[in-house]
């Protein structure tokens, strides 16, 4: 079963990154036609920042995405003795090699891992993560870790992050010409064509794709945080698999679902991929069911899971 659901990520990997790639190519119609008044252009621009950037995150996604949760390389055993082993092992036991392990120096407990395949994996803890729980938990959250890497929705997530990202640069692009085209007179040969006949009809086509182009980051991220949701609970099996624990995962996610310290500076591009939601509080913590904009299950869900197993 678990091999079949690896096989079914490599698969669903090619058919979302299509998707996402004709979304995009969409976003970038909207924009030449709002900006150029030419839907060619903006296809064009589109298909070459997003060919660019998802070629830089597929090439050094594990770097980029590091960086971007300002995470340290541990290059050595006795920087931190427990985690090294902790990762180490559960590589052993998953089959893979073992991940690069990096440390964000942040006292809210989390962890994530990245990397484009199980040769390029790394996994990421908070400070706050190696404080605060026992061995036993640490061993489930960097087991949960592990399985995504072993289970190829690494990739997913990656490739997913990128899209966004692009989707974001995209829109924000096209507000900005927007802007200074309404100062400088940029958008006259629309007008002249709306003056030319056709008008009514070229003012809606315009009008829907400013509300495609507006709308399209927060339907990216909603995309992006369903697939997030459905990897959670493979994740949290597989775990269970490796470490034959369920209790340590499921008192590393009581305590870290009560504990309600943020995130200093959470990526928000890279939230989907940590163990729970960087910007957890109060509210979210609470919630029994997923809403569209949640990156992860509830807590009490996947804990329910995890008792029955």
């Amino acid at each position: 079963m678990l091999f079949e659901q690896i096989a079914a990520n490599k698969r669903k990997t090619v058919f979302i990154v299509l998707g996402f790639f004709i979304f995009v190519m969409l976003v970038g119609c909207a924009i030449g036609i709002l900006v150029y008044n030419n839907y060619l252009n903006g296809l064009i621009m589109a298909a070459v920042i997003g060919a660019i950037y998802i070629a830089i995150m597929i090439f050094s996604s594990s770097k980029v995405v590091m960086t971007m949760n300002r995470a340290k390389e541990v290059t050595s055993k006795d920087q931190e003795p427990v985690l090294w082993d902790t990762v180490e092992s559960m590589a052993m036991v998953a089959g893979i090699p073992m991940p690069k392990v990096y440390i964000v120096e942040d006292p809210s407990p989390n962890a994530f891992a990245t990397g484009i395949s199980p040769e390029k994996g790394a996994v990421a803890v908070t400070r706050g993560l190696l404080n605060k729980l026992e061995r036993y938990e640490l061993e489930g959250v960097i087991a949960h870790e592990v399985a995504h890497i072993r289970n190829y929705d690494i990739r997913l997530s990656t490739i997913a992050i990128a899209l966004v990202a692009v989707v974001a640069i995209l829109s924000d692009l096209a507000m900005r010409m927007l802007f200074w085209g309404s100062i400088t007179g940029g958008n006259n040969n629309r007008k002249s064509n709306d003056n030319n006949g056709g008008g009514g009809a070229q003012a809606i086509i315009y009008i829907v794709a400013l509300i495609f182009v507006i709308l399209a980051p927060i339907i990216a991220t909603a995309i992006q945080f369903a697939l997030s949701r459905n990897r959670e609970y493979l994740a949290d099996a597989t775990a269970i698999e490796l470490t034959r624990n369920p209790q340590g995962l499921a008192d590393a996610l009581r305590k870290i679902g009560g504990d309600t310290t943020k995130m200093k500076q959470p990526s928000a591009a890279s939230e989907s991929i940590y163990f729970t939601t960087p910007s957890k509080g109060e509210k979210k913590k609470k919630k029994e069911k997923a809403g569209m904009f949640d990156s992860h299950p509830p807590i009490a869900s996947r804990i329910e899971r995890l008792e029955h197993m």
